[in-house]
């Protein structure tokens, strides 16, 4: 198929501009729905691969262009999953980054460390039509643990508690190109990749 712009189901600009720098070897135009004035759609689904078809589907629909959709968030093994598909609103409908993380240490304040193991989850998907039957899903993982406090200032979301043991710092502690290699995202975007130029190279 011959793709010559996609619609990312987001208004995060950092995500617009790096997807949109993938893509430049291809020709292909990356807008955010928001310039299709589309609006966000409600996350009903029970996993990270339901919100982001839901996302990639609903932008599709709209703009009637292929869509790019992520979901994301953190998984604590001693929390049964959670904050899982609720990460970004852990702590209410109006959480903050601060609020969810208060949160998410409280509920483990009575953990030792040795069972503050978690993870970070991303899913991709890119649909061609919001029809596509096949949509193409990728997914990353990052692993580390809960710290007890915070550490450094940068990143945003969990990056000051998601402590990595082999470097011995947070995700806010690192630098954003070692971050982007090892995080989650970034694992899930270079799956995607392969596959995109696996499909493009057919059109």
């Amino acid at each position: 198929m011959k793709i010559d712009q996609i619609v990312l189901a987001t208004g995060n600009k950092g995500k617009v501009a790096e997807f949109a720098s993938l893509f430049e070897g291809f020709s292909i135009s990356v807008k955010p729905q928001s310039h299709f004035n589309v609006e966000d759609v409600p996350e009903t689904g029970t996993t990270f691969v339901e919100n982001a078809i839901i996302k990639a589907r609903h932008a599709a629909e709209v703009t009637g262009l292929p869509a790019i959709a992520d979901d994301s968030g953190l998984a604590v093994n001693a929390l049964g999953g959670a904050p899982g598909i609720y990460s970004s609103r852990y702590a209410g409908p109006d959480a903050t980054d601060a609020s969810n993380i208060d949160k998410l240490l409280d509920a483990l304040k009575s953990e030792p460390q040795q069972n503050r193991d978690a993870r970070f989850l991303c899913v991709l998907v890119f649909m061609r039509h919001h029809l596509d039957p096949t949509p193409i899903i990728c997914q990353g993982e990052w692993l580390g643990e809960i710290s007890t406090e915070r550490h450094g200032d940068g990143g945003f979301g969990y990056d000051p508690v998601f402590w990595l043991p082999e470097q011995q710092c947070s995700a806010a502690q690192l630098d954003k190109t070692t971050k982007n290699a090892q995080s989650h995202r970034g694992k899930a975007l270079v799956s995607l990749m392969k596959e995109m130029r696996e499909l493009l190279a057919q059109s």
